[in-house]
């Protein structure tokens, strides 16, 4: 994962903590949960992109051995 897709993953969910925070704060439960769902959104790219990166790692090491 590029550190620029790391970065808007990370500030996605720091966006969705403050949110969620201020919803519940004002009692807002609109803003509550679009916060939650941006925590959800955030951690799940981050994920397909971890997933992605171990996927490339293997078929760079399955290249590796048969290149020898």
């Amino acid at each position: 994962m590029s550190i620029v897709d790391k970065a808007k993953d990370k500030a996605q969910q720091l966006i969705g903590e403050v949110k969620e925070k201020l919803g519940d704060h004002t009692d807002n439960q609109s803003l509550k949960v679009e916060g939650q769902a941006d925590q959800v959104a955030g951690h799940t790219k981050e994920a397909g992109h971890d997933a992605r990166d171990k996927a490339v790692d293997g078929v760079d090491n399955l290249k590796d051995k048969f290149n020898r």
